[in-house]
């Protein structure tokens, strides 16, 4: 029994320990960091497929020992990022690198001169990939807690090495509230291209926080330029972060680090295109557990500290992830969060007509009668044949 209540919380260790492993495995030589990526990626859609889903709902006593692995998680994520930096670099610091060889005994410059073309793109992929699953995810989950300083804190420097300051103020105070609504510029329509999507996305999140913002600021009698404005504040950390790019690295330091943000921050509008994709709600109606594609698959909960059960986190955004509910019953993905966001990416055609019995199922089962009217309108107006028919 004690050893089964010790596993509740070390399960979520497994996001800081990859951290760990990934960081160790890119150190080994040529094709390593590309074998690493192949393995994670496989590890995690297989394990969603092959284990059984995750319908326990736990109690736990100990917070601190949860919040901890999402704490880890920000300075091994660093460490990743600004070791991909110098690798990728071509005119890395020297004196850095002598300085971290004599502290840890690991020669950058013999891993650099040992990466191969393909391992420059796998680490790339990875650091982004890593940036998103164990760096925005967790700081989403911290940037809920607005009544706790130090997990805002936490949270919002998570946000900002993909440069996304605006996620803490939109997700919050923007896509909660207009989730499944024309407005919501994190809600795909059924059948929208992937990719104008995520530019749509990108472009609306950044105007909508800054008028959230604004309306903030001036209803405390503020302006908009002051060191209290936290879209500022934010691009200042994510400054803080290139700029130690660009010390380690130089110029092509700095784009390197940029690049992975960017990357990581088109994952994160993947993942909510999945999230939302086709799901519509009536104006000024209550946000319901149907107005979100959940899942239970075991591997993507943990990682994602459960964020995964989204439809639970609508209902309610003010419960941390240990208090979710898993509402076997709501609508549910086809597979695993990873699964799914490749497949929107590679093969998107077949990500929409995977979809569209599911969609189809909605509005016969899910909908209210308003909401399957307004469905109607997008079916016919997403250009599917087999949503239109």
């Amino acid at each position: 029994m004690a050893n089964f209540t010790k596993m509740r919380y070390l399960k979520y260790y497994i996001s800081p320990l990859t951290l760990v492993l990934a960081l160790y495995t890119c150190t080994l030589g040529s094709l390593y960091p590309t074998a690493f990526f192949v393995g994670f990626s496989l590890f995690i859609i297989l394990g969603d497929i092959i284990i059984k889903e995750d319908l326990v709902e736990e109690s736990h006593q100990n917070q601190f020992i949860l919040n901890l692995p999402i704490y880890l998680n920000l300075p091994l994520i660093l460490l990743l990022a600004f070791m991909t930096v110098f690798v990728l670099s071509s005119s890395p610091s020297l004196g850095l690198a002598q300085w971290f060889t004599n502290i840890t005994g690991i020669d950058l410059l013999a891993i650099k001169r040992s990466t191969h073309p393909l391992d420059a793109i796998s680490l790339v992929a990875l650091t982004s990939l890593f940036i998103g699953v164990m760096g925005t995810v967790p700081g989403h989950e911290l940037v809920h807690r607005i009544k706790n300083k130090f997990d805002m804190f936490m949270g919002n420097w998570l946000l900002a090495i993909s440069w996304d300051c605006a996620f803490a103020i939109e997700h919050v105070y923007g896509h909660h509230k207009n989730v499944g609504l024309e407005s919501d510029p994190a809600t795909a329509k059924r059948g929208e291209n992937l990719y104008f999507f995520i530019l749509r996305a990108i472009l609306k999140e950044q105007k909508d926080a800054w008028i959230i913002e604004n309306s903030r600021l001036r209803k405390n009698h503020q302006t908009i330029v002051n060191l209290k404005n936290r879209m500022l504040i934010g691009y200042m950390r994510s400054g803080v972060f290139s700029f130690i790019a660009y010390l380690i690295g130089g110029l092509s330091g700095i784009l390197i680090f940029i690049l992975c943000a960017l990357i990581s921050k088109c994952l994160l509008e993947v993942i909510n295109y999945t999230e939302h994709y086709g799901l519509v709600r009536v104006p000024n109606q209550p946000v319901k557990p149907h107005h979100s594609w959940n899942t239970n698959s075991a591997v993507s909960s943990i990682y994602l500290y459960n964020v995964t059960r989204h439809s639970s986190h609508h209902e309610k955004s003010h419960l941390q992830y240990w208090e979710l509910k898993s509402y076997p019953n709501a609508p549910t993905l086809p597979q695993g969060y990873l699964s799914m966001l490749y497949l929107a990416i590679f093969l998107p055609w077949l990500y929409h007509r995977v979809m569209a019995p599911r969609l189809i199922d909605w509005d016969s089962n899910y909908a209210s009668d308003e909401e399957r009217a307004l469905a109607k309108i997008h079916n016919q107006n997403s250009g599917l044949s087999y949503l239109m028919a």
